[in-house]
Parts: C-alpha cells; sequence; structure tokens
C-alpha cells in the first residue's frame, strides 16, 4: 500500500464510548463573522464569498436580529463585512444564499437629529439615516451581536429568543434622540403593502405584506409570498411619534434596483411626516419616535415575530420574551447554542481549527428554520392556518440542490427530529398546496423552482433507510412517484432541455432513491423499474468522447466546444462537465467502466485535483466552492486507493476553510457548505445518500463525540478515535 512518506495511525468507531471528550465552552468557539462576506471581488466570481450574517439568532429561530449594509444587488443575508455604513437592524435573515436574497424586514434604526426617511447611499451621494460604524467596536458570538454607530454615538446590542428579537440603544445625551423602522424594506425589494397601530404608551403592532412583485427571492421569480406580523415594545414611552407613507403609484417597479434608484428614493424622501392617528395602512410606511435623552441612556425594543397573524406575534412575544431583560436574553440564548453544539464534542486540533468547526456546525444550525408558532399554528401552502397536532414542527428555507449531500446526512446522526420535521413540512405542502409533488427549493411555503432535480427524494429515501419515518409514507411515496413523473427523465430517458448533463444526471441519481424506498416498502415491480430508471445517466454518454455530453431530443449531440470538459453552463448548471460528470453516486462501478477502468478514472481524479488552485476559489476543476462536486473526493475509497480520499479531503479542509471573514469559500448555501466539514473533519462522509454506506477518511481532530437522541438511537454515543492523529497520515482501521 502506497504511503507517500505518511505516517501510519488507527481509526477505531466505539458506539458505546464513554471516555468524555475535552471539556470546554463550546459557544466559545463560535464565530459567526466566518463567511460574512458577499464580496464578488475577493470570491474572484459573480456569486461571491459565504453570503452569511453575523446578527443574534437561536438554534433554527425564527428570528435573526441582524444589522443590514445592503438594499438591491445578489446580497442575501443583507451584510459584507468590508462595507463601512449600516443602513438598520432587520428582524428576519437568510443564510448564505445568492439569488438576491428575501427577508431582511422591520428594519430598525436609533438616530439623532433631523429625521430622514430614506437610508441614502453608502458613498455619500445620496444622504439618509444610515451610518458610518466603528469597525473595531463590531462584535460577534452566537446569539449576541453589538457595534458603535459613529454618526451617531450610539451602542447597538442585538440578541434573540426562537421567535422574537431585542435590540439595546444606548445613547449620547441629546435633545433629539430617535428610533425608527423602516417597514418597507426588505433585502432585495420592498414589501408591497404595511399596517402598523400604536396600542399604547410602549407598544406597536402591525404587518408587512411581502409579494414577488416586491422583488426578494430571485428579484420575484422565486414567488416568495409571505407575510411578517410583529408585536413590540419600546422601554421608552412612545410619546413624541409620528409615521411616513410615501406615494407609490400602482404601476411603479419596486425591486432590487428600482427601490435603490434616484427616482424611487426621491418619492420615499418626499414622504409626509403624519401625527395625530394611531394607526396607518399604505404601501410603504415608516414610524419613528423621538425622545431627549441623558449620556449612556440605555433604551430596549423587544419585538415578537409571527408568520401567521399579529395575535400570533403577541403570543410569541408573551411567551418568550415579556418582562425580561436584555441580559437574560442574551444568556438564554448562549445557552441555547452550547446545548446544541454539545451533539458533537471533539478533542484534538488547533484553537482555529475548534473555531471552524464549531462555526460550521452553527451554521448548520440556522435552517431549516421554525415556520410555527409557539402554539403550534403555522401558515399552510394554500394560506391558510393550520394547528400542529405535535407529531411535528412546521419548517422553512429547504434548499434542496445543496442540503442533500452532506447537511441532512449531518442531521441524520445529530438531529434525526429536524429531518423528521422537514419530510412532514414538505408532505403537508403537497398536500395543502393541491400539487402534490415537492418543491425543490422551498421558502415560506413558495414552490420558488431554484436550480434543479428532485432532491427532497433523496432525503426522503435516506431518512426512511436510517430509520426515521415519522410521516405518512403512503403519501410521502405517492408524492415522490408524483414528482419524479413530473420533472424527470421519462419521455427520452435522458432529458434535453437546457442544462441535459446536470437534468440528466440528477434525475437519474433520485429515481434509483425512489427505487431503494421502494424496495424497503415490498414494492419490488417500482423498485426494479426505477432503479432501471437511475441507469439513465449512460443515455446522455458520448463514448466516442469519452465523457457525457448535452444531447438534444432528437438524439444527436450538442456540438462539442474546445474545452468542452471545463467549459461552465456548457449542459450544465453552475458547473462544467468535468465536475457535474462524476455526480453518478448510485452506480460508481458503472461510471468507471464507461469512462475506461479504474486506472483511467484515478489518473484523471488525480488530475481533477492537482490542477485545482491552492485557495480553492471558484475555478474550473475540483470547485469546492459549488456543490456538484462535494462527494468526488470520496470516489478514491470505491476506487481501491482510500489514501487520495485521505489526503485531498485533508487538503479541502485546509485549504477551503479558515477562521476569517473570507473563511468560506463559496456561499454557505443554507448549511451545506459548513455540514461537509463537520462530517470530513471527522473522518467520515455519505457516499451516496439514500444508501448507509459511509465513507471514511482522514479526521482533523483525535476524537470525535457524536451524541445519539435515545429517542430515534440506542447507543448513547457514536465516537470516532484517531489513534496518533497528525496532519499527514494514512488510516488503518479497525472498527469494533
Amino acid at each position: 500500500m502506497p504511503r507517500f512518506g505518511l505516517k501510519t495511525f488507527m481509526l477505531t468507531t466505539d458506539l458505546t464510548a464513554t471516555e468524555p471528550a475535552q471539556e470546554f465552552m463550546l459557544v466559545e468557539y463560535v464565530n459567526p463573522f466566518i463567511g460574512a462576506s458577499t464580496n464578488v471581488g475577493d470570491a474572484g466570481v459573480y456569486h461571491g464569498l459565504g453570503k452569511t450574517f453575523p446578527g443574534a439568532t437561536t438554534p433554527y429561530g425564527m428570528v435573526q436580529v441582524s444589522p443590514n449594509i445592503i438594499t438591491g444587488g445578489d446580497n442575501g443575508s443583507g451584510y459584507s463585512y468590508e462595507h463601512q455604513t449600516i443602513e438598520g437592524f432587520a428582524f428576519t435573515q437568510m443564510s448564505g444564499v445568492g439569488w438576491f436574497g428575501e427577508l431582511g424586514n422591520f428594519l430598525v434604526m436609533p438616530t439623532t437629529g433631523p429625521l430622514q426617511k430614506i437610508a441614502g447611499k453608502e458613498d455619500g451621494s445620496i444622504k439618509g439615516y444610515r451610518s458610518l460604524y466603528d469597525k473595531d467596536s463590531e462584535k460577534a458570538s452566537a446569539g449576541y451581536y453589538s457595534v458603535k454607530l459613529s454618526d451617531y454615538d450610539i451602542k447597538v446590542e442585538s440578541s434573540a429568543t426562537p421567535h422574537c428579537g431585542i435590540l439595546r440603544f444606548t445613547y449620547p445625551e441629546n435633545k433629539q434622540s430617535r428610533i425608527q423602522i423602516d417597514l418597507a424594506r426588505r433585502v432585495g425589494g420592498t414589501s408591497t403593502r404595511q399596517y402598523i397601530k400604536v396600542l399604547d404608551g410602549h407598544t406597536l403592532k402591525g404587518w408587512m405584506e411581502c409579494t414577488p412583485e416586491g422583488g426578494g427571492w430571485g428579484n420575484g421569480e422565486g414567488n416568495a409570498n409571505y407575510t411578517v406580523y410583529f408585536y413590540a415594545e419600546l422601554s421608552k414611552p412612545l410619546q413624541d411619534y409620528g409615521f411616513w407613507s410615501a406615494d407609490i403609484p400602482e404601476n411603479h417597479v419596486r425591486k432590487r434596483d428600482e427601490v435603490t434608484g434616484i427616482d424611487y428614493l426621491k418619492r420615499v424622501s418626499e414622504a409626509p411626516v403624519i401625527r395625530n392617528t394611531q394607526e396607518l395602512n399604505g404601501k410603504h410606511l415608516g414610524f419613528f419616535a423621538d425622545f431627549p435623552t441623558r449620556k449612556g441612556e440605555e433604551i430596549t425594543l423587544k419585538v415578537g415575530i409571527s408568520f401567521v397573524d399579529m395575535e400570533g406575534a403577541e403570543k410569541n412575544y408573551k411567551a418568550e420574551i415579556a418582562g425580561k431583560s436584555f441580559d437574560q436574553v442574551k444568556q438564554e440564548a448562549r445557552d441555547q447554542w452550547n446545548k446544541e453544539l454539545s451533539r458533537i464534542r471533539i478533542s484534538g486540533g488547533s484553537d482555529d481549527e475548534k473555531t471552524i468547526f464549531y462555526t460550521a456546525l452553527y451554521h448548520t444550525m440556522i435552517d431549516p428554520r421554525i415556520f410555527a408558532d409557539t402554539d403550534g399554528r403555522y401558515t399552510g401552502g394554500n394560506g391558510e392556518i393550520y394547528h400542529s397536532d405535535g407529531t411535528f414542527t412546521k419548517r422553512t428555507i429547504f434548499s434542496g440542490w445543496d442540503v442533500f449531500r452532506s447537511q441532512f446526512p449531518l442531521q441524520t446522526i445529530i438531529n434525526p427530529t429536524l429531518v423528521n420535521d422537514e419530510l412532514n413540512s414538505l408532505i403537508t405542502l403537497a398536500d395543502q398546496t393541491g400539487r402534490k409533488y415537492y418543491e425543490r427549493w422551498e421558502i415560506m411555503n413558495a414552490y420558488s423552482g431554484c436550480m434543479i432535480g428532485n432532491l427532497a427524494l433523496s432525503v426522503l429515501a435516506d431518512a426512511y433507510i436510517k430509520g426515521i419515518r415519522k410521516y405518512d409514507i403512503d403519501k410521502a411515496y405517492r408524492y415522490a412517484l408524483n414528482t419524479s413523473r413530473k420533472f424527470g427523465n421519462d419521455e427520452l430517458d435522458y432529458t434535453a432541455v437546457g442544462f441535459s448533463i446536470s437534468h440528466t444526471l440528477e434525475y437519474a441519481y433520485t429515481d434509483w432513491c425512489i427505487s431503494q424506498l421502494a424496495k424497503e416498502l415490498g414494492k419490488e415491480k417500482d423498485a426494479a423499474a426505477f432503479y432501471q430508471k437511475g441507469q439513465a445517466y449512460r443515455n446522455i454518454f458520448d463514448k466516442e468522447k469519452g465523457w457525457f455530453r448535452p444531447r438534444k431530443a432528437d438524439g444527436t449531440w450538442e456540438p462539442w466546444p474546445e474545452n468542452a470538459r471545463t467549459k461552465e453552463w456548457y449542459g450544465c448548471v453552475e458547473s462544467n462537465p468535468y465536475q457535474q460528470g462524476w455526480f453518478v453516486p448510485h452506480d460508481v462501478a458503472g461510471m468507471v467502466e464507461l469512462m475506461g477502468g479504474k486506472k483511467a478514472v484515478i489518473d484523471d481524479l488525480n488530475t481533477f485535483f492537482e490542477k485545482t488552485p491552492s485557495n480553492m476559489l471558484w475555478n474550473e476543476y475540483y470547485n469546492h466552492a459549488n456543490e456538484p462536486v462535494h462527494f468526488v473526493p470520496f470516489l478514491f475509497n470505491q476506487l481501491d486507493v482510500p489514501w487520495y480520499t485521505q489526503k485531498w479531503t485533508r487538503y479541502i479542509c485546509d485549504n477551503a476553510y479558515a477562521s476569517k471573514v473570507e473563511g468560506i469559500v463559496g456561499n454557505e448555501d443554507v448549511g451545506q457548505m459548513s455540514a461537509w466539514y463537520v462530517l470530513t473533519a471527522s473522518g467520515i462522509h455519505p457516499s451516496c445518500p439514500g444508501n448507509t454506506r459511509i465513507e471514511i477518511t482522514s479526521p482533523v481532530f483525535d476524537r470525535i463525540e457524536f451524541k445519539l437522541d435515545p429517542a430515534w438511537f440506542t447507543g448513547g454515543t457514536f465516537t470516532i478515535v484517531a489513534h496518533n492523529n497528525n496532519p499527514e497520515i494514512y488510516i488503518f482501521k479497525r472498527l469494533y
């Protein structure tokens, strides 16, 4: 066996190991600034970097209280570290996504001096309420964020509960201090209608309706259609308050580019101030309350959020945050994170590696987030209100094309209840909408159509195979069949339209997933039929070219351009044929045979990795910045050269992840990028979701202990121990 001058160590696994991992406060190793950049310059590509947010949230919480610095553009999190100004602090955010983003609702900004009704431009060309901030003052940890606004000399701190958020402002001495709320604001657009009412001397309630006409997800193409309800209490009495309401014509476009344009900003800046009323309904509303402050005076704003109704927002507020101080909320959020992060405990590794690991684990615990209120009510796919029967928690934001690869396989180990919740959420969504098939990228009940494939089928098959089965399996299976019929390779035994390679390979894999599910259910005829459908990948392999090639509906091949294998978008989505072509996880042996045999494939794979730039940024070869290649390093195990899997996975862990803002080389993609690291740094990774095979590789840490949920699994813990571990290793494995 080749050694490459490497030292040997032994990898053991133990389901019942009781020796404790190294003790430390796990939450101390979370750095929310890792990945908090959309900077396309640093990324070297239009996709940008991690696109995470640094603000406060709780595990899988509905609320995220985070600074927002960008409206418009492809800025899913509303934040990018390199910017110098802040527009305000929103109570909902997305994590790690492109396609222009969504949420960023209920934007709050503390100010002093004359009232400004627009945020203005960062370059100062248009004045507004946005403020420069002291970068050295900016701090973030799990469940907490703080910063000093330089223009107003105001310190802002945020924390959260699952359904509520809290802001604490420390003001200077000023006769004209203020808190103002932009109800129209939304990442990549606006909410299209708003309502607000002053209930008493401290309390507000209202809602913000967000439709595709206001931009948001896919700049409206993602079909996100939701209403955010709020119930808010300000510690300072509401004695001098007012509203502004901009006159927006019915035909005025209100998407990401238009709302940051001169015409729209001018229209909002000229909106009249309205006083002597307690409630208002309009198309672009804002609210403000003026008050004098003394130096060092602290004022808090506590907000309950709901996607059901105003009653739900109030109930959430009273259940989670009423009567609590800022410091109490902050401590409870920290405690929640420490508890969730303790699902995995590690020993060994440097402080930076621990920070990368636990921040990655933290990022896998943002989505799929809670969509139900504290009383169990949630808005269904038909817009009606449902009450959970207690068997699952309704969740939202399912980035199927990304998260089936590592994020959900990770959750099957550490949080099977979450996987069960998500499957119930997708099944009930298909039921309530009457569509009877699964959405590939769900957001707030929307069938967004983002990306490709039928990857809910992968999550379903993987869960069922692993014993996660608390849902209506008959209905789940029926909807799986419907999904394959609606989107798949049925017509030609391959897919010809657009991205022929990506579509055909992805559909072939998920049809194989149905075959595995059918086999478990005793449906032998279906199992055989869908197993055969899983062979559709063979129909787009051009033996003359020795690779996958896009094919037309009439059976002829698309023209083969120069450098076809490395030509991005040639028959592929966000990738090239070299990257996408390895995606036959369900039949590696068949793929290898087509490609000329084991030696040819090993040589080609090594070339694939050796030509990858050391910074691991977007490239033509092993492009870790995007998902299609994420299982490729593990192919070496199935080619009987496991040392290459160990070599390259360790290399990727060292070079694609870092303890810095730019520490995620591509979009975080709702937990996928981080889940890959958590699993791989632990020395394991699924070979193909839908079967139970786990690939073994070189762990970063000496000992990794997975806590098993006794409601689902026996054994207590699953522990991986790497004896004599060091960065240059070859595994001798013993399983017992």
